[in-house]
Parts: C-alpha cells; sequence; structure tokens
C-alpha cells in the first residue's frame, strides 16, 4: 500500500482542499491542516499542531485519513496522537524533498506494522471501522 496515497474508501475523485480543516487523532483534537500537497505519490498533510507540541507541524500521509466530516470541516486520521506527537518535525525546507517524505513515510509505516503504542495504526485502525 502506498502511504502517500488516498485510500479509495476515503477520496475515489481527487478531494477537495482540507486546507483549514480540524484534525483528530483516533485519541483526539491534534490540531489544523496548514497545507495539502496532492502530488501522485506523495499526497499528503501538514498539520499545525499548535501549542499541542509547541508549534510544531507534523507531515501525515494521505493514506492516515481514515474519514473527513465535510459539514463538520473535520479530517479524521486512523492514528494516535502519540503516534503524530512522535513523528517526525516538518522541515520547511526539505517537505518536497523525496528524503524527508521517505523518513516520514518510514516512521509510519514502521507505526503502523509494529503497532507503536499497542494500537494497530493505518487503514485498519480508522474511527469507526470494524472490518
Amino acid at each position: 500500500m502506498d502511504i502517500y496515497a488516498f485510500r479509495a474508501d476515503v477520496f475515489v475523485t481527487p478531494p477537495p482542499d482540507v486546507t483549514g480543516f480540524d484534525v483528530e487523532a483516533s485519541d483526539g483534537h491534534i490540531g489544523k491542516v496548514d497545507e495539502a500537497t496532492m502530488a501522485p505519490g506523495a499526497t499528503c498533510l501538514v498539520v499545525d499542531t499548535g501549542f499541542w507540541i509547541f508549534g510544531k507541524k507534523r507531515m501525515i500521509p494521505a493514506g492516515f485519513i481514515g474519514d473527513v466530516d465535510w459539514e463538520q470541516k473535520v479530517v479524521h486520521l486512523t492514528c494516535s496522537k502519540d503516534d503524530v506527537k512522535g513523528a517526525p518535525d516538518l522541515d520547511e525546507a526539505r517537505k518536497e524533498d523525496d528524503a524527508h517524505r521517505q523518513e516520514v513515510g518510514d516512521y509510519f509505516d514502521k507505526a503502523r506494522y509494529a503497532g507503536m503504542h499497542g494500537d494497530p495504526v493505518g487503514p485498519q485502525a480508522g474511527p469507526g471501522r470494524t472490518d
């Protein structure tokens, strides 16, 4: 599975812009979407965590978006707050760099398959998912 691509059950066609939407991890609010990139093979959200992680931004691969509430303007992730907190800091100068994306992707891939915090992370663990 390509973690930098939207899951088919979340978006079938190119999604509308979610910049400014609130972001909820599987266990609570983590911030707002600062930017959404839609590049093929590199689709992700840049989430501004505000004061929650001392104003840090995190790059979240699109494969970790479990659902979007268009009416409430909320993006629901399939990873926990701890998973987001443990992710590499966004390096603004390198955010388009393949090596930086690989570092972020490796972290989230490890989280998904290793169950970093005792709970599965990734598409199989999204809010409301029963399969």
